[in-house]
């Protein structure tokens, strides 16, 4: 199968089952190459459908204070473009893992060489949250070539016409940022997303995925009854930096992922 057949099959099994796919992100290299492995792991074991893969980058516009401290430290501690492919090679036979990575080191190496590694590590796609739709048609191009996806992402403050155009060339899924802050962990989910999902879904041919903002279980059963996926970042960050070795970590993260996989998967009552 192509990574993009396999985005694909994800979202379908999950909804086979009644519920939206669950998505954690990994930081690459953090809190080491091993605890990372060690915590890709926990995620296949506990109940993801897909992984999203950050590769460390100096200065990652997107991402809020507890991913770009995660970026920070791994790069300090010798995370490279490679390093990190290595661990999502690990479990990508297993889970789709859809690589978060910044337009910067796709300019310095080069579309193709970017699209051959990924897929020559077993990745299924790309998001590349600062590579406008107008600039990313040599990226686009280079990953399709490998059978990859290029999945775009769509903002609350996109204007219509261009979500539907967006939408329109959407592969893999259509990455929904919640808010128009960076990423990190909500009190609260905005109260215009449920008609933010809908308006998007309504445009878009493949599934949607809300991202930003979801910290907890309840949060993550909420967006999954709107939308197709559910993304979670920083909260699963910030409990691998809080464990104290690489085994506590995955255990903290496998126990979110499973606890959030089941919520997901309880019939809405009412």
């Amino acid at each position: 199968m192509t990574g993009v057949e396999r985005i694909d099959a994800a979202f379908a099994a999950a909804g086979s089952e009644g519920r939206a796919a669950l998505m954690p992100y990994l930081m690459g290299g953090f809190p080491s190459d091993d605890a990372s492995a060690a915590i890709a792991a926990a995620y296949a074991e506990a109940g993801a459908d897909l992984v999203e893969l950050g590769i460390p980058f100096s200065d990652p516009l997107a991402d809020g204070p507890v991913i770009h401290l995660a970026a920070t430290r791994a790069l300090a501690a010798g995370a490279t473009l490679e390093s990190v492919l290595e661990v999502g090679g690990v479990i990508a036979d297993r889970v789709p893992v859809v690589a978060m990575v910044y337009a910067n080191m796709v300019l310095a190496r080069g579309p193709e060489e970017v699209a051959a590694r990924f897929a020559e590590a077993g990745l299924a796609g790309a998001i590349v949250p600062d590579l406008p739709p107008e600039e990313a048609g040599a990226l686009r191009e280079a990953l399709n070539r490998h059978g990859l996806a290029l999945v775009p992402l769509v903002a609350p403050t996109t204007p219509g016409p261009r979500r539907r155009e967006i939408c329109a060339g959407a592969q893999g899924f259509v990455y929904l940022v919640s808010d128009t802050r960076t990423t990190g962990e909500r009190d609260d989910l905005p109260s215009e997303l449920a008609d933010l999902v809908a308006a998007t879904k309504a445009d878009a041919t493949v599934p949607v995925a809300v991202g930003f903002g979801i910290g907890t279980v309840d949060q993550a059963a909420a967006v999954g009854r709107i939308a197709d996926g559910v993304i979670v970042g920083s909260r699963l960050v910030r409990a691998a930096d809080e464990a104290g070795d690489r085994a506590e970590a995955a255990i903290a993260v496998a126990e979110f992922i499973a606890g959030a996989r089941a919520a997901m998967s309880r019939p809405t009552v009412g």
